[in-house]
């Protein structure tokens, strides 16, 4: 692909700073407004239904899986696609897939993955080509191809796939609950500042570490699927 190796601590060019901007924006068109990831039945259980047990959720779902699963399988697809080690990369893009505990968790990573996919190879990203119509593709496996082809560092790269993930999070709470403006940038820098404590260790944990522990999220999105009225694909 004609990239380099990148380190985690290697800071971004302005151009790549930009492209993470880009990849990290709510404006990507891959559809990812339109998922809440077991949130929103959660919100219709009175689970969820203020400031501090949206904070409680969204944390909850990123320490048990986000950091644990997504970041330390993103930065070894990072590495993989940077040395064109294709079956690593679907070893590592099905280990993620696996993860969802839903049919509909699965089927929004299939779509968030080959939306971006597709964006990717429009924008000459070739590699991007395959995984379109792949069953299993994965969001992060698409992020981390874009992050090796416009050289974003992977620190860098580990952050803006977790802003994302934290912004929509915190955008389907602001809808469901609702949440005021204030109260839900009160929780999106709560998961900033756990965010930023919590990246390097993500990215460095051990294979063995790798994994996702968030049962009640798989229940309530298996419950999603027949709620009576949705706003939200999951």
């Amino acid at each position: 692909m004609g990239t380099t190796t990148t380190t985690i601590t290697e800071p971004a060019s302005p151009t790549a700073l930009l492209r993470l901007l880009q990849l990290g924006s709510a404006a990507l068109p891959i559809g990812a407004f339109a998922y809440s990831q077991g949130l929103e039945q959660s919100v219709a259980l009175g689970e969820v239904r203020d400031r501090a047990s949206a904070e409680a959720w969204v944390t909850g779902v990123f320490e048990h899986s986000v950091l644990s699963a997504d970041v330390p399988l993103l930065a070894r697809l990072y590495r993989a696609w940077q040395r064109g080690a294709g079956t690593e990369v679907r070893t590592y893009n099905d280990f993620l897939f696996a993860c969802r505990g839903s049919a509909e968790l699965r089927a929004e990573e299939r779509q968030l993955g080959a939306a971006l996919a597709r964006l990717l190879w429009r924008l000459g990203v070739a590699e991007a080509e395959a995984w379109i119509r792949d069953e299993r593709v994965t969001f992060a496996n698409a992020f981390a191809l874009a992050a090796v082809s416009w050289q974003i560092p992977l620190r860098d790269a580990g952050l803006g796939y977790v802003f994302a993930w934290a912004e929509a999070q915190v955008g389907a709470a602001t809808r469901l609950i609702p949440l005021g403006q204030s109260d839900a940038q009160r929780v999106l820098s709560a998961l900033i500042e756990h965010a930023g404590r919590g990246i390097d260790a993500a990215l460095e944990r051990g294979e063995a570490e790798i994994g996702s522990a968030t049962p009640g999220q798989a229940l309530l999105s298996a419950l999603h699927e027949t709620q009576y009225s949705r706003l939200f694909r999951s």
